[in-house]
């Protein structure tokens, strides 16, 4: 029968973290110098095509889809940045040699976007691709004041199970404890990061004084 004077010890228990979903976040080095030259190029592109594209964006400014071919220092630099981030968090698996790092050559596209106070993204995924990325290059203030929001949220891919059976428990797990919720990561200006292009996201209602500029990217094979 068991004890209550042997109480359990929960350093004993051995957890396992199954399908975890990555999240990887890099900080550009010298960002600063990049990011007013990318700010200096993304601002001439809007000035030029005051309509834009729309994709997610509810109100803001998105590019076309072909900010790898612009060209330029700034954007060159970037570009490369983010291929070698997509390959490190990359591996290929066959049957003869298991896992080896990839040799092939990346497709991919990437597009400016510029959102004010009021712009928002929707909920959405990048079906077509692998990894999906996003570059701050002004998070518009939030550093300064978390009140200006523009978060990126992510939404659980498992389902809102937990949730809905009952939405006040929680998973006492590291990384798990919004699991069948959504969690969400701050914008910092510089910082690059990545994850599944599956995974479900949309970008918070954005209320900063100055535009909040980012870069988003899909990596494919």
């Amino acid at each position: 029968m068991h004890s209550s004077n042997n109480p359990l010890n929960p350093e004993l228990i051995n957890i396992r973290r199954l399908f975890a979903t990555p999240l990887a976040n890099l900080q550009y080095p010298d960002a600063e110098k990049l990011n007013a030259e990318l700010k200096t190029l993304i601002t001439c592109r809007m000035a030029d095509d005051l309509g834009g594209a729309q994709r997610s964006n509810d109100g803001g400014w998105q590019s076309a889809s072909d900010f790898p071919e612009w060209g330029g220092q700034a954007c060159d630099a970037l570009v490369g940045f983010a291929t070698e981030f997509a390959t490190q968090l990359t591996a290929v698996h066959s049957e003869q040699y298991g896992l080896t790092e990839p040799s092939f050559a990346w497709k991919l596209n990437a597009w400016a976007n510029v959102n004010q106070a009021g712009h928002s993204n929707a909920l959405h995924g990048h079906p077509g691709a692998f990894w999906s990325g996003v570059y701050w290059v002004d998070a518009g203030g939030r550093e300064e004041d978390p009140a200006v929001g523009g978060d990126l949220e992510f939404i659980d891919p498992r389902g809102m199970v937990a949730s809905t059976y009952n939405p006040a428990l929680r998973m006492r797990v590291e990384d798990c404890v919004t699991a069948g919720f959504s969690t969400t990561y701050a914008a910092t200006s510089g910082t690059f990061i990545m994850f599944p292009s599956w995974l479900m996201h949309s970008v918070r209602r954005f209320e900063g004084a100055r535009p909040r500029i980012s870069i988003a990217f899909n990596f494919g094979a």
